[in-house]
């Protein structure tokens, strides 16, 4: 072939995988059989795979016979993705949220993003482990927790807290487990990890997304998004997942008849920010609603570097933009409060009601589990569940507040938040004062876009120094320490992607941290690369045998792999 780059997949994009499969410099099978490689080189270590597709290869050679044929579908064709636990699929692989309970459970079609996927030529690489039930049980576990995989771990400090509850999405795009991975966010589960993990993350308005046989949290704030390495990786699955789906009717509220935005064109031509009113919450900032432990002094002083890098773009800098009290008051749902407020009524009467319609639609549930008090009895009763170490408290708020989603009483709530958003929050300030977004450390951001279902863009900002104290997480979790990185978040109004996605991307091209990043001594990171198994030949479709990446299962599967072309890689499997 001619021309040929052969890309590094801890760094490779869109456009240059693209490039190399249009080009024959490499194929689908490559990359599948590349990307398994490397999930077997850190998954023992980081436990971010759950699952492994058995019909990825298999996938991946029709994918290339058509581009063979001259049929391509669009930028995925061929590429492979990972998907967080609780998008179902229907093959072979399960779909669980991290828990026994649904181990083994089925469903009749894919979910909504991953079907838009596959028609989009994606290859559907595995599932990534996750905070179990996406951080909805416990008040005492761990972020990237779960009963089938055991504890993820951030790649770039030994137990480094990879934050949740799309940890393993976001662990899996930090170092090229597959091109990209999608996430879901409740409350700050793909904008954290994606802080976290030195990535791009986009957690798009509730409703441009379907969440249909997604396992919910709640349809008020649950929302499907991607976690890739470029603005553009990340705008380019977003452009393949989004859309009306007459499963989810938040997506009929879609503007302009459901006819999107070009999210690509807005990643790939960086907005000119001359002019461009971006504004500064101050209070937010200065606010005690902070997504986990950070050092403080060090990420406030990469921010208001960036605010210089933005000004010297030609962005018009309002600073304070300062959330109204009311509003502040009315958002505040930090773990530390014990009033009621919007985030956490959505949350309890969402998991009432979504949990038993999800369960519903299951055409086989081994566990007979039909609704939250069935959840809880299974939990308590399954020792591999980690009950009572790991406590059931979500469940116990939700069953004890006796609210589901008809309530009037969480009518009520969720309105309150959407209100007190309009009034004085994101979008109150955006109104008010003119502005394109706001921008906010990413850590201090979730709150503000949670409850009122408002869309944000997190972009790699710095990292820790050499010098920094390590400040411990939960359980072993390390939160604080050198080389872990944060990001910088854009957040705007409703429906708002294609500017925030521009914004990002006008900064992004500004800094180039992630390109600027040295990995750590502390880091764990794939051996494993695409030009070794293309110099080896491995690529191949011929089938045999797999791996669940499941801790304490011995189950097999089949994946698609010649036992010559795995052990010539250096594989070890324990099947």
């Amino acid at each position: 072939a001619d021309s040929c780059s052969v890309p590094s997949l801890y760094s490779a994009t869109i456009t240059e995988l693209t490039a190399g499969l249009d080009r024959g410099c490499f194929t689908s099978v490559d990359l599948v059989t590349a990307y398994l490689a490397r999930i077997d080189d850190v998954n023992s270590e980081l436990h971010a795979v759950l699952e492994v597709n058995p019909d990825a290869l298999a996938i991946a050679a029709a994918l290339d016979a058509e581009r063979q044929a001259g049929t391509t579908r669009g930028p995925l064709h061929g590429v492979p993705i990972l998907v967080k636990d609780n998008i179902a699929t229907f093959d072979q692989m399960n779909t669980t949220a991290g828990s026994y309970g649904l181990l083994g459970a089925k469903v009749a079609e894919d979910s909504t993003v991953v079907a838009k996927l596959r028609n989009a030529g994606a290859v559907i690489l595995g599932k990534a482990n996750m905070s179990q039930w996406a951080m909805y049980r416990s008040s005492n576990s761990t972020s990237g927790w779960t009963s089938r995989g055991g504890q993820t771990y951030g790649p770039f400090y030994t137990h480094m807290d990879p934050y949740g509850s799309s940890s393993g999405s976001g662990v899996a795009a930090a170092i090229g487990l597959s091109f990209a991975a999608l996430g879901t966010e409740t409350r700050g589960s793909i904008l954290v990890p994606a802080s976290k993990n030195n990535v791009v993350g986009i957690k798009p308005t509730v409703g441009l997304t379907s969440r249909h046989l997604v396992i919910p949290i709640t349809e008020r704030q649950d929302t499907v998004g991607p976690l890739a390495r470029t603005v553009l990786d990340a705008a380019t699955v977003l452009a393949a997942i989004a859309g009306v789906d007459a499963s989810d009717n938040y997506t009929s509220a879609i503007p302009d008849g459901g006819v999107l935005p070009d999210y690509v064109a807005a990643a790939s031509n960086p907005l000119n920010l001359t002019g461009v009113r971006i504004g500064v919450p101050r209070n937010a900032i200065e606010s005690d609603l902070l997504y986990g432990n950070v050092n403080a002094t060090v990420i406030l002083a990469a921010f208001e570097a960036a605010l210089d890098v933005l000004r010297g773009l030609g962005a018009d800098i309002v600073d304070p933009a300062n959330f109204s009290d009311a509003t502040h008051t009315a958002l505040d749902n930090s773990l530390g409060s014990s009033a009621l407020n919007s985030d956490a009524v959505n949350c309890a009467s969402g998991f009432i009601s979504g949990l038993p319609a999800y369960m519903a639609q299951l055409t086989e549930n081994p566990h007979g589990i039909a609704s939250v008090a069935d959840l809880r009895a299974f939990t308590i009763a399954d020792a591999r569940e980690d009950y009572p170490d790991r406590d059931v408290l979500s469940w116990d708020v939700a069953l004890a507040l006796g609210y589901n989603l008809s309530s009037p009483e969480s009518a009520a709530w969720w309105q309150a938040g959407i209100d007190a958003d309009a009034a004085g929050g994101v979008t109150g300030v955006c109104n008010q004062l003119g502005l394109a977004a706001v921008v906010i450390p990413t850590e201090y951001a979730p709150t503000w876009a949670s409850s009122p279902g408002l869309p944000a863009v997190s972009v790699p900002l710095g990292a820790y120094p050499d010098d920094v104290p390590l400040q411990a997480g939960l359980r072993e979790l390390v939160a604080v320490a050198p080389g872990i990185p944060f990001g910088i978040s854009f957040v705007g109004k409703h429906w708002s992607e294609a500017t925030l996605i521009g914004i990002a991307a006008a900064f992004e091209a500004a800094t180039k941290f992630r390109d600027g990043y040295v990995l750590g001594p502390n880091s764990t990171v794939p051996t494993t690369d695409l030009a070794d198994v293309i110099a080896a030949g491995n690529g191949s479709a011929s089938a045999t045998s797999t791996v669940l990446y499941s801790q304490g299962e011995s189950l097999k599967s089949s994946l698609l792999f010649s036992i010559a072309s795995l052990f010539s890689l250096g594989f070890l499997l324990s099947l």
